[in-house]
């Protein structure tokens, strides 16, 4: 059960050892620009694969939904980036139902790990496969695989190199449940902390932090949902900053020239090197330069 890119490699290689009898996504929906309907891709992959029962549940505590999980009979349910499943569904598993998480749990319960991650600065992480719970993401570990964080990543970067992790931790969770070798260990919920969904008010560049945690920020909106300011009265995003070495910028103060776009911070400054300007695509911070046409100096809000 998955829905988005991360989870297509986790069904691949499941599928590779034991042929997945089923999947389940959501809905077709329309997409891009054209609102074009188009399918998940989970469901796009199970396609190529030649999975032959696809399931996509508007509701997953409509009765007809839990009707075709018995008739399937499942050994094991696999949810990797999927909804919040049921009882209902979840119970059905012979062998037990299990999630993939990119945390190391319980560090970061949520919608939203592996950009939590970035902006904290961690550096480590990594993925956890835990039985499923009423409560979310609160399970008994089963396995888990940790990952280094080298400083400067973005989320986008993060999410690309825990996808491949993430499946083979899938692959083995299945056959330790299937071989009767999985062993679930509590988690100790005084160590919790949380990854709730961001949301487009969250990503307003906070200036008056330090210019590492500023660029952590930028980098743990980047590439999505992106991490936005206020420039001339226009939105724009900056997708990727490094530290700079001056700090003579006062908190949101921006000065460009030399082919620096520098902005000052609560203690020194980042230097932008990714960007999109509001209704534009995103630039490099070369082809911003030659296509800006405005002040040398100014203040983002």
């Amino acid at each position: 059960m998955g829905t988005p890119e991360f989870a297509v490699a986790s069904l691949e290689a499941i599928h590779k050892v034991y042929s997945v009898a089923a999947v389940v996504t959501t809905p077709d929906k329309p997409q891009g620009r054209g609102l074009k309907v188009l399918p998940s891709p989970v469901k796009a992959a199970a396609q190529q694969l030649g999975v032959d029962t696809i399931l996509q549940p508007a509701s997953l505590k409509a009765p007809e939904f839990r009707q075709a999980i018995e008739e399937l009979a499942p050994d094991i349910i696999a949810v990797v980036a999927f909804r919040i499943l049921p009882r209902s569904i979840y119970t059905l598993a012979r062998l037990g139902s299990f999630n993939i998480h990119a945390s190391l749990l319980p560090r970061y319960r949520g919608a939203a790990p592996i950009n939590w991650a970035i902006i904290n600065g961690d550096s480590e992480t990594g993925a956890t496969s835990f039985l499923l719970a009423d409560s979310v993401d609160t399970g008994a570990v089963l396995d888990m695989r940790s990952l280094g964080i080298p400083d400067g990543m973005t989320a986008g970067e993060l999410h690309d190199t825990l996808m491949p992790i993430a499946a083979q931790l899938a692959a083995d969770t299945c056959r330790a449940l299937a071989e009767g070798t999985a062993v679930g260990r509590p988690q100790n919920d005084e160590q919790a902390t949380l990854a709730p969904k961001i949301f487009r008010a969250d990503c307003r560049i906070p200036w008056h932090k330090s210019a590492r945690d500023v660029r952590n920020f930028i980098h743990g909106m980047a590439p999505y949902p992106g991490a936005w300011t206020e420039m001339h009265g226009k939105t724009l995003k900056i997708l990727r900053a490094e530290l700079h070495e001056h700090s003579a910028l006062h908190i949101g103060e921006f000065a460009i020239g030399n082919g620096v776009f520098r902005v000052g911070c609560g203690s020194g400054e980042i230097a932008v090197r990714q960007l999109q300007p509001e209704g534009k695509k995103a630039l490099s911070i070369d082809d911003f330069m030659r296509g800006y046409r405005g002040p040398d100096q100014g203040i983002v809000v």
